[in-house]
């Protein structure tokens, strides 16, 4: 008996492939397909073994049970229906599709031209269809058994949120700690020397860059390169087959295991806004031949063209329910069966662009955020925004939903051009400083919703950017041309890494001063990988494309004073919660204890800052001084009863008059100071000198209880 004669009915929901312990119900959503087959193939050779129409079409849903197929069987796609691209339809049951459930691959994948799905020989291009087959050079999707969910996962307060993005095949690929045969792979992420590192550095929550399945574009492939990020997903539910070691999905989940055993939170990058099909010229996986026009922002005026609010050819179109469904789907799937803690969204405007009138601009209260925020789910896992895209009002910072995190470039910018030493910077980097109420002091946001970022996988490492003026990226094949213009750099002399012991000892100071700025900020810091051990990428800003030497982590470029130093700001973060405070505050609270505000300005002369202090374009040179106003201490916290941060970007020694305060100062980092350390001297005079490019913390203690003379 055929296959064809034994499909049931079956449902259509759940969507995917579901085992139930005899057989596998199929389900596909296709709101304009004619007919749709269910392509199986032979688990070794991948020949194709047999097509079973789905016959059942429930609320848009094709559907079928087949009672004999059982995990690990290889299965497709192909849809039939017009291929009419001006009317947004581009049915091609020539091609292999992948399913948007599927959730997992059985390899990674093989570029073939085979992929478009029109004739590109033709002079009418997308207009004339392609009847070659791609299935052999398509990877199948795995029929898997269902396992438990991973149910121990990591609370972390929000204001004691400490992030450290990560790329899974980066940080392990030449990490001499890690066997050789797991390097690169979820397995490599899981062993205990690395969780070991991220434990000892003392971050809390480890960001992945994408890990969905994802696709290699064929004009990185034309050049020998490869997509090393993985912003080009394609399987919203599968992880990427080249990170597995033996293509076990639980290799994933062990491996977050591994993270929540130690105490640290798993957080994913995702990438719902485009997929890897590029726009009308670009190739055929999965949703543009199951259904385009539903899947997909289409122009209006001519629907075979694609609203390209991503920069990448394509923008998903949450507007549609089981476009959103989809999405929905894919982020519970993450956290219920693999354990994942939070989500940081690749240009996440896109996924909020639905007005109340139906148009294409950003609405913080959208279809997509008020599923996310009813979801029982989802509402209590970590959202981090990546607040832009390249579309019409792509700027967004500052307002996503209240219970959202968000990418924070003007902390960057004003990081980088304060130690830079440009001049008209304090204003604007005291703001930074302040956890950037300006922009999120609204609605009840508090501090932590800014993430604040010096560096991320996209641009300079923080060794490149006190190394290299200008990007070096001659490597990607494009002339240079690529990657961002103003990246607020420095060289101090020399282009590049040089043997001047000047220029390096400077190079070190101001890599302090950033890493310093970082975790003394209100809000949340993120760390890249490596900044914290001189990790470089040789000048390139858009390695993108370049997995190798380039983009992973150089273990052998030791530092380990950088990395003690990098460590004792953590634990010094942890101990003082004046750094992380729940509420921004403005100086109208004050200490019964001590007097002092719970936040104030000074210049160098230990008065507080006027107007003419914060104009002066000339002046580089302030503190902030943080005071404990709540005076209920507990086990683990510092007894300081305030915080004074010198800041002194400056090409000369700054003394610096003390505020006049009946207690005593002790310092306890000063980032001149080549050791790195963290101390505690007592400073016995209320003149401070503070060294050219530096940054200088005391603690006050307050020795006479009669409050400020």
């Amino acid at each position: 008996m055929t296959l064809a004669k034994l499909v049931n009915p079956g449902k259509h929901y759940p969507l995917g492939a579901t085992f139930d312990g005899s057989g596998t119900n199929f389900a596909l959503f296709s709101a304009n397909a004619t007919k749709v087959e269910l392509c199986l193939f032979d688990n070794v050779t991948e020949t194709e073994l047999s097509r079973v129409e789905l016959t059942e079409y429930t609320d848009e849903v094709w559907h079928g049970y087949l009672p004999q197929i059982q995990p690990g069987t290889l299965y497709g796609y192909r849809v039939h229906g017009p291929y009419e691209p001006h009317n947004g339809h581009r049915f091609n049951p020539a091609k292999l599709l992948l399913d948007p459930y599927a959730k997992q691959l059985n390899k990674s994948f093989t570029w073939s031209e085979r992929h478009y799905g029109f004739d590109i020989n033709s002079c009418a291009q997308d207009l004339m269809i392609d009847n070659n087959d791609n299935a052999a050079c398509m990877p199948k999707c795995v029929v898997v058994e269902p396992f438990d969910g991973l149910n121990n996962a990591v609370t972390v307060n929000d204001n004691e949120t400490i992030i450290y993005e990560a790329h899974v095949k980066g940080f392990t690929k030449l990490n001499p700690t890690v066997p050789v045969e797991m390097r690169g792979t979820f397995k490599g992420l899981a062993q205990p020397s690395v969780i070991n590192y991220f434990k000892d550095l003392g971050v809390t929550s480890v960001e992945l860059l994408p890990i969905h399945g994802f696709f290699d574009e064929s004009f990185a492939l034309e050049k020998d390169l490869k997509n090393y990020w993985g912003y080009n997903s394609i399987a919203f539910f599968a992880p990427e087959p080249r990170y597995c070691q033996q293509q076990d999905l639980t290799e994933f989940q062990q491996m977050v295991d591994a993270f929540h055993q130690a105490g640290m939170q798993v957080i994913l990058d995702v990438v719902y806004n485009h997929t890897a099909e590029g726009n009308h010229m670009g190739p055929t996986y999965s949703f543009k031949g199951i259904d385009n026009a539903s899947y997909y922002r289409l122009e209006a005026e001519d629907k075979r063209f694609y609203i390209n609010h991503s920069g990448c050819g394509n923008t998903l179109n949450l507007a549609h329910p089981r476009v959103l469904q989809l999405v929905m789907d894919s982020l519970r799937y993450w956290v219920e069966v693999m354990g994942i803690d939070g989500f940081r969204f690749d240009l996440a405007p896109i996924l909020g662009r639905q007005d109340l009138q139906g148009n294409d601009n950003f609405y913080g209260h959208s279809s997509f955020f008020a599923a996310l925020r009813q979801d029982p789910v989802l509402a209590h896992v970590k959202l981090i925004a990546e607040p832009w895209d390249i579309g019409h009002g792509g700027y967004q910072l500052g307002q996503f939903p209240g219970n959202w995190y968000e990418w924070n470039d003007r902390y960057r910018d004003a990081v980088r051009r304060f130690w830079r030493g440009e001049d008209n910077m304090i204003a604007e980097f005291a703001r930074r400083l302040h956890g950037s109420g300006d922009i999120f002091e609204h609605h009840g946001r508090r501090p932590y919703a800014s993430v604040n970022v010096v560096t991320t996988h996209d641009g300079y490492t923080l060794h490149d950017l006190v190394t290299f003026e200008q990007r070096h990226n001659q490597a990607n094949g494009e002339q240079n041309r690529d990657g961002h213009k103003s990246n607020f750099s420095r060289n101090y002399g020399v282009e590049g890494e040089t043997t001047n012991a000047n220029i390096n000892k400077i190079r070190k100071q101001q890599k302090r001063n950033i890493l310093a700025t970082l975790f003394l900020s209100q809000g949340t810091p993120m760390l890249l990988a490596g900044d914290e051990r001189n990790n470089s990428q040789y000048g390139n800003n858009n390695a993108y494309c370049q997995d190798n030497e380039i983009t992973w982590l150089n273990w052998d470029k030791q530092d380990e004073q950088q990395v003690h130093f990098v460590q004792q700001l953590i634990k010094l973060r942890k101990q003082h919660p004046l750094l992380n405070r729940l509420n921004y505050q403005h100086g109208q609270q004050v200490s019964a204890k001590t007097g002092l505000p719970d936040i104030s300005w000074f210049n160098c002369h230990g008065e507080a800052m006027d107007e003419s202090n914060w104009h002066n374009k000339a002046l580089k040179s302030f503190a902030m001084m943080l005071a404990d106003t709540n005076n209920n201490k507990t086990a683990n916290v510092a007894n300081d009863d305030a915080l004074l941060i010198i800041f002194n970007a400056h090409d000369v020694a700054c003394n610096f008059q003390l505020p006049n305060l009946p207690g005593n100062w002790s310092q306890i980092i000063n980032t001149a100071d080549s050791k790195a350390d963290i101390t505690n001297t007592l400073i016995d005079s209320t003149l401070l000198s503070v060294a050219a490019f530096s940054c200088s913390v005391l603690t006050y203690s307050q020795n006479d209880t009669q409050g400020i003379q």
